[in-house]
């Protein structure tokens, strides 16, 4: 079963829920959770998980997510995820925490994409998803709201270190989500009377004495001027020692930093560029788009005009161009299973090869000898047999690697030492990426 899995979609935000409540460890397991189980089936709807992973994924049953429960984890916490196979995608986490740490059922489910949720109807069937699993398994704290703009937020740390804040856990306001559950623990140190009172589209207090709070109908909107001046009137009542004004202002902040911005990217590099966006964080990406915009990279200097080419100087060129070959082998031996196209020596291969050096950061991982040493080398010669490959090119030896050229219409090119400041820094990646200067060759072939 091909699940959809989120990296293989269309870069969007999503909802996340994050619910962690208690459960009775002395129960039966299947007995335990078949509340959670009627609760999911009967709200989910459209979104209904239909495969279970364990070891490996079934189609969802009860039968099947009791043998993933078995398949996953070891004595303290087991877990299983769900997934869907169509439209919206679903990544889920049901985890249990298991004796002697606090028995706890820990839920996580992000759903994609976030205007999936612009309907009105299917926002309350999942509000009352929420409301019966918090009826019943009670929470400290549970949520549901934006990716992007939690990690906008800070959460979950909201600037604590990260002991802190795993041992502190939600204690108390940081923020209001879309959609809150806060237990009985929060409403006390806010105070019931305030809690109840709190601005917002939909408050009530369960049977637990938790309170559901709601600060809008629908979360696809949450960005809107209308849902920030909500969301702030709602925090800042339920932490007077915040000022609306300032929290509205951050929030505004927030709001600002996803709006779409329209790529222009330098032609040359654009197809490099629109990979770097797409590999970022969801709530960063209109930031680095508006700073692409602005960017420019070098114009290749890697070249002198072909009545200037340095002249063979190698005893055997048929045998150093054989060598050079073999060096881009080692490139593909290098890359071939995270990049299935370097077998390929195209010009998209070389934008797929700029891409994961990139999202590999290797300039900085790896050490500056190897670097040196091979993998400038290789990629040099990759870059030379693909100008020689799809421009016509003609490599000229030198027993140098920095002063080997391919000669490709009036002009000949330098691909090993493109190579060499390609890998100086993550930032040369960009400035002096393979795909540029094959886009620049070919413009002058």
């Amino acid at each position: 079963m091909k699940v959809l899995e989120f990296h293989d979609l269309k870069p969007e935000d999503s909802l996340r829920l994050t619910f962690e409540g208690a459960f009775d460890p002395h129960v039966a397991r299947e007995r335990e959770l078949e509340p959670f189980l009627q609760i999911l089936e009967t709200h989910a709807g459209e979104w209904m998980p239909d495969v279970v992973g364990g070891k490996r994924q079934r189609k969802y049953t009860r039968a099947a997510l009791w043998k993933g429960l078995d398949e996953q984890g070891g004595k303290r916490y087991t877990f299983c995820g769900l997934y869907r196979t169509k439209w919206p995608a679903l990544d889920m986490l049901l985890g249990l925490r298991l004796p002697p740490l606090p028995a706890n059922l820990d839920v996580m489910i992000k759903l994609q994409p976030l205007s999936f949720f612009s309907e009105t109807e299917r926002c309350r069937q999942f509000m009352e998803m929420v409301r019966a699993w918090a009826c019943r398994y009670p929470v400290t704290h549970a949520a549901a709201h934006s990716v992007a703009d939690d990690l906008l937020s800070g959460a979950p740390d909201f600037g604590r270190d990260e002991k802190t804040a795993r041992m502190d856990g939600f204690d108390k306001i940081y923020e209001v989500s879309w959609l809150n559950v806060f237990g009985p623990k929060l409403v006390e140190a806010v105070g019931r009377e305030r809690m109840l009172s709190t601005p917002a589209w939909r408050v009530e207090e369960l049977p637990n004495g938790s309170v559901l709070l709601v600060l809008w109908p629908t979360p696809a909107d949450f960005a809107s001027d209308e849902a920030r001046e909500a969301q702030a009137r709602a925090h800042a009542h339920l932490r007077p020692d915040l000022d609306f004004d300032t929290v509205l202002r951050a929030l505004r902040e927030r709001s600002a930093a996803l709006t779409p911005v329209e790529p222009r990217f330098h032609l040359d590099v654009a197809p490099l560029l629109s990979r770097v966006v797409d590999s970022l964080a969801i709530h960063e990406r209109q930031r680095k788009i508006a700073e692409f915009n602005a960017w420019r990279p070098p114009e290749p200097d890697e070249w002198l005009p072909a009545g200037s080419a340095l002249p063979p100087d190698v005893d055997d060129p048929e045998r150093a161009r054989s060598h050079y070959s073999d060096l881009a082998e080692l490139l593909v031996a290098l890359l071939h299973s995270k990049v299935p196209s370097v077998f390929d020596s195209s010009p998209e291969s070389l934008t797929d090869v700029d891409s994961h050096f990139w999202q590999e950061e290797f300039p900085r991982v790896f050490e500056r000898e190897h670097i040196d040493a091979h993998a400038v080398p290789a990629i040099g010669a990759y870059l030379g047999e693909v100008l020689v490959r799809h421009l016509g090119g003609q490599w000229i030896p030198r027993q140098k690697l920095a002063e080997t050229q391919v000669l490709v219409g009036r002009r000949v090119w330098l691909p090993f030492l493109r190579a060499s400041r390609y890998m100086r820094s993550c930032q040369s990646l960009l400035d002096f990426s393979l795909t540029q200067l094959y886009r620049v060759a070919e413009r002058h072939r």
